[in-house]
């Protein structure tokens, strides 16, 4: 290896030490909030919903396309709505059956963590991507 990339090695190697340490410190603040706890509560809010079939779609839209989940189940979602501070639907799964009615959401072939799950369709996306019209 020629000096010029055991130098450019080094430094991206020091960059990375010096981002880590920023986001230890962040993480070690009492105050912190993550970025994506903020971001979700606002994306809900500025969807409006009025049911808790477009509550639970709202909160499928954010795991899905924003938290990076490849598919979620009635725990994740329960947890979506205690995020943003909304009393939990009695009965998840009613609500999610009646997304899967309007063709917003389907089920995956797989189970997360024993249960069942879920992931968004293209028109359930887009009904939320266009505040739920």
């Amino acid at each position: 290896m020629n000096l010029d990339k055991i130098t450019k090695i080094v430094e991206k190697l020091e960059n990375h030490e010096k981002r880590i340490q920023e986001l230890e410190n962040l993480l070690s603040n009492k105050n912190y909030q993550p970025k994506t706890q903020l971001e979700f509560s606002s994306f809900y809010y500025t969807k409006d919903p009025k049911t808790d079939i477009q509550k639970i779609l709202i909160i499928c839209y954010f795991l899905e396309n924003t938290s990076g989940m490849s598919s979620f189940n009635a725990k994740d979602i329960e947890q979506g709505f205690r995020e943003v501070k909304e009393i939990v639907p009695n009965n998840i799964n009613y609500n999610v059956i009646k997304n899967i009615e309007k063709g917003f959401l389907m089920e995956t072939k797989e189970k997360k963590d024993k249960l069942k799950a879920w992931n968004i369709t293209r028109k359930g996306e887009i009904y939320v991507e266009n505040d739920l019209r």
